[in-house]
């Protein structure tokens, strides 16, 4: 197993994160160094069982982080170069690795090459990096401010190649990267087969919300990309009261789990908080056994663990609520959501007790109006993990192969022998077992 299939990410988005300013330094003004306060949230994330750090973008832009005008330069709002290799090196004392951000997609208006042929016209050296279209240049959906890398440019090609080498000879171990589904599929194969010879042990995972997930891997060369397929199912099917749509989707994710780990979640950045999107609050736990039992790599977006709430909106600083600002250290969280908190240690725990589930593929054994429950086996050990989950207000019982479960959270427990499980209304069960299981 390589060290990605170990990975459990805890997700910052740091400009939000460290309350930085909404926009731009002015250019003589000097940095903040809010990058140093992260270092203590390193406890923080080991105690919850996470082991990687997932940073949203901190390059220097011009204001959310996603229209980056300099790569190579961290956005003085954060701090500076030497505070985030400071960081990284924190982190890697600590066995936690750290994966980057990265818009190659788009760039701002003031990103250099941009800025030069905005001068320049067709004489710049950066003409052919962007796609003239009409009296302006390709943007990216819609988004004036966001101007679009012409990604048929062998320059281009050049320059995100040097960017990753760059920051993973400083130590990072990868890269997410944004709005992969809007890059052409070989443009990513070149870049990552060019970085790859150098960093063999890096790991891509490309933000992909709908389409060929596949092939995202297979001909773009990433290794993973976002689950927005089955996040969607966890909460819609839970509102719904509708476990066949899990169920559904637990189908199609074993078939990626076949040719790759999905990047699997509950909430990031970009969406409403779980909390706030499930109208049943016991059904948290519910979206949270899935979660740490499926197959993938997962992550927790930093303030889910404590059950943090937070609403999207399509309108401009719609993304404030879900992207709050926290307090210096963990020690200013205070006591709500803790039990929540336990919940994400408990199934983490039994996340790293079984590092096989990161390519485990379920089988259902109950789906019906209101009860999923599904097994996963590891076929090296025979060890076994089995779930059940009562979405209804009714008691419920679901079946689970016969073996010698043992309950390891939830508030239920399979019968003596398995076979089955009683759950209280809105009960679950999460239980292993060391083996043999069917």
């Amino acid at each position: 197993m390589s060290w990605s299939d170990h990975a459990i990410w805890w997700h910052v988005h740091p400009l939000s994160f460290l309350g930085a300013e909404p926009d731009a330094l002015p250019p003589d003004a000097l940095p903040h160094h809010r990058l140093t306060n992260l270092a203590d949230w390193l406890d923080h994330l080991i105690g919850l069982g996470c082991n990687g750090l997932a940073l949203g973008p901190v390059f220097a832009s011009e204001t959310h982080g996603y229209d980056t005008v300099d790569h190579f330069r961290v956005d003085p709002r954060l701090g500076t170069e030497d505070d985030l290799s400071a960081l990284i090196e924190q982190a890697t004392a600590r066995g936690v690795r750290v994966l980057l951000d990265g818009v190659f997609n788009h760039v701002g208006r003031s990103f250099g090459p941009f800025a030069d042929l905005a001068r320049h016209g067709a004489a710049s050296s950066f003409a052919d990096w962007f796609v003239p279209e009409g009296d302006d240049f390709r943007t990216f959906e819609g988004h004036g401010h966001l101007v679009t890398l012409n990604h048929a440019s062998p320059a281009v090609a050049d320059y995100v190649t040097e960017v990753m080498d760059h920051w993973l000879e400083r130590g990072v171990s990868g890269w997410r990267l944004d709005a992969a589904y809007a890059v052409p599929r070989p443009f990513w194969h070149t870049v990552t087969s060019r970085v790859r010879a150098r960093h063999p042990q890096a790991w891509w995972c490309g933000e992909v919300i709908h389409g060929d997930y596949s092939a995202h891997v297979t001909e773009g060369g990433l290794d993973s990309v976002t689950q927005y397929e089955l996040w969607k199912a966890i909460w819609s099917s839970l509102n719904d009261v509708n476990p066949h749509e899990l169920a559904w989707s637990l189908k199609r994710h074993s078939a990626l789990l076949d040719v790759f780990a999905p990047q699997t979640f509950v909430g990031n950045h970009d969406v409403t908080r779980i909390a706030s999107r499930l109208r049943e609050p016991r059904h948290l736990a519910h979206a949270l056994a899935v979660l740490f039992t499926v197959g993938g790599v997962p992550s927790v977006y930093a303030g889910d663990e404590r059950a943090w709430r937070g609403v999207k909106e399509e309108r401009m600083g719609g993304d404030d609520a879900i992207r709050p600002a926290f307090p210096h250290s963990p020690s200013g969280l205070g006591p709500d959501g803790l039990d929540v908190q336990r919940l994400h240690q408990t199934l983490i725990g039994v996340r790293r007790r079984h590092p096989w589930l990161v390519r485990a593929q379920p089988r259902l054994h109950t789906v019906d109006d209101t009860v999923l429950s599904y097994s996963l086996g590891d076929p090296g050990t025979g060890a076994g993990i089995a779930v059940a989950l009562n979405y209804g207000s009714e008691p419920a019982t679901a079946a689970v192969p016969a073996a010698a479960w043992v309950a390891a959270a939830g508030d239920a427990t399979p019968a003596p022998g398995g076979g089955s499980v009683s759950l209280p209304p809105l009960g679950w069960c999460v239980a292993t077992a060391s083996g043999p299981t069917p």
